[in-house]
């Protein structure tokens, strides 16, 4: 049970305040309500940049990180489709350090053209490392846009393109940050050895100042419901073949959440899985395979992935994976294979609430979803799912009409002779 209370500023701010005095640590967690979902598709990769951007200086504070450093802190963030996320520790004594930093840079960023230009080359930079120039890196920029027509989870964190980033002009940053980056769009976390009240003190004396802004009101397309398969193939020069097929599924406040999520183990989640012990051990057909969901706020994915053995066929390992999944829309699972998958999900939870930090990022994203409570549900949302939950969840999910695949051919490119090297 993770104990906590909470009040919310005047400009907005919801706060959440976690005790812990076994630990002489302290985190601030600061989530804002904005993720690559939030983009205009035309330019796309604001939310990344602006998790960079942050780290730039704020009105007051020409360098984030030294002030930090100085004071036994480190820090972080990461963006997603939903959220941005940043978060600091330090010692518990040091506290305040981690208020004035984050406050002054909701309050306003510097804004220079420099820290714009440096922070667009990192990000062009990390765009055609991880994504351009990596084996497999491609990935997600060629199945979201498969899986969704409609929804703005059809780009990438990262964005569409590099161009998007490189065209990224002050104007657009500063409007950016004007909607989404006010109190009234974000959840402070403040936890570890501290106490409610000075916590609140804290709060009330760096946030209390800063104005509410426009509180954004989010008006996104809903993805009309896939009717056929859909399947893409592609090529490069990869190690091995690969299959990525992506199942619409409901989003994560929806009631069948948790039993989709528990389909994802059994199919997919280790060496005991449904889809490893028939396709790998025994057909030996994949070299590797797993299944996952997406857990996105709005309707997600359920995702199964695999690399191929050399010379076995993309068809023939596509055809064995719907064999195992059209299984759990026949058969009812049994209650020891779903019992083992409920004790594994059960045992990461327990395992995430053993970092303070996990837990601050928890609760902001539990508040969000609606309730900073739904931390304490999550176990016993997992343990009330039923087989006939399992079974009725995958006729929905898993149904082949609703799949989108990436067939993701290896074709080694052809060595080139160099004349007079041996």
């Amino acid at each position: 049970m993770i104990t906590f209370k909470e009040f919310t500023l005047d400009n907005g701010l919801q706060v959440i305040v976690h005790e812990d005095h076994s630990t002489p640590m302290a985190v601030l967690n600061v989530l804002y309500n904005v993720g690559s979902r939030d983009e205009d598709e035309n330019h796309t990769g604001f939310a990344h940049l602006f998790e960079h951007l942050m780290f730039s200086g704020s009105k007051n504070i020409p360098v984030y990180d030294e002030p930090l450093q100085r004071v036994g802190g480190e820090n972080n963030a990461f963006t997603s489709p939903d959220i941005t996320n940043y978060y600091l520790s330090v010692p518990a004594q040091n506290i305040e350090t981690g208020f004035w930093l984050e406050s002054d840079r909701m309050l306003e960023l510097a804004f220079s053209e420099h820290g714009l230009e440096v922070q667009r080359k990192v990000v062009v930079e990390e765009f055609k490392q991880n994504y351009l120039n990596q084996p497999y890196g491609d990935v997600w920029l060629k199945l979201r846009p498969l899986v969704y027509k409609e929804h703005p989870y059809r780009w990438a964190t990262i964005g569409k393109e590099i161009a998007h980033i490189e065209d990224a002009v002050m104007d657009d940053v500063k409007s950016f940050f004007k909607k989404h980056y006010s109190p009234s769009n974000a959840i402070l976390v403040v936890a570890g050895n501290i106490t409610f009240e000075h916590a609140r003190e804290l709060a009330e004396k760096w946030f209390g100042p800063i104005p509410a802004g426009t509180k954004y009101e989010r008006q996104l397309p809903a993805e009309p419901q896939q009717a056929s398969p859909r399947v893409l193939e592609t090529s490069a020069d990869v190690p091995l073949s690969a299959i990525y097929k992506a199942y619409h599924m409901p989003g994560r406040s929806h009631k069948d959440y948790h039993a989709i999520d528990l389909i994802s183990d059994i199919l997919g989640n280790g060496k005991s899985s449904r889809l490893y012990n028939r396709l790998v051990k025994e057909q030996k057909l994949f070299n590797t395979i797993s299944a996952s969901v997406s857990g996105s706020i709005e309707p997600g994915m359920l995702l199964i992935q695999g690399k191929l053995n050399e010379g076995v066929a993309l068809e023939d390992a596509n055809a064995a994976i719907e064999a195992v999944t059209a299984e759990l829309t026949e058969y009812m699972v049994e209650e020891h294979e779903l019992n083992k998958v409920k004790n594994q999900a059960e045992t990461v939870i327990v395992f995430s609430e053993i970092e303070l930090l996990n837990r601050a990022m928890n609760l902001a994203y539990s508040k969000l979803l609606g309730d900073a409570n739904f931390i304490n549900l999550e176990g016993q949302k997992v343990q009330a799912v039923t087989p006939q939950d399992i079974l009725r969840c995958a006729k929905q999910v898993l149904d082949p009409n609703n799949c989108s695949t990436l067939l993701y051919k290896a074709e080694k490119k052809p060595v080139k002779e160099v004349e007079g090297v041996a």
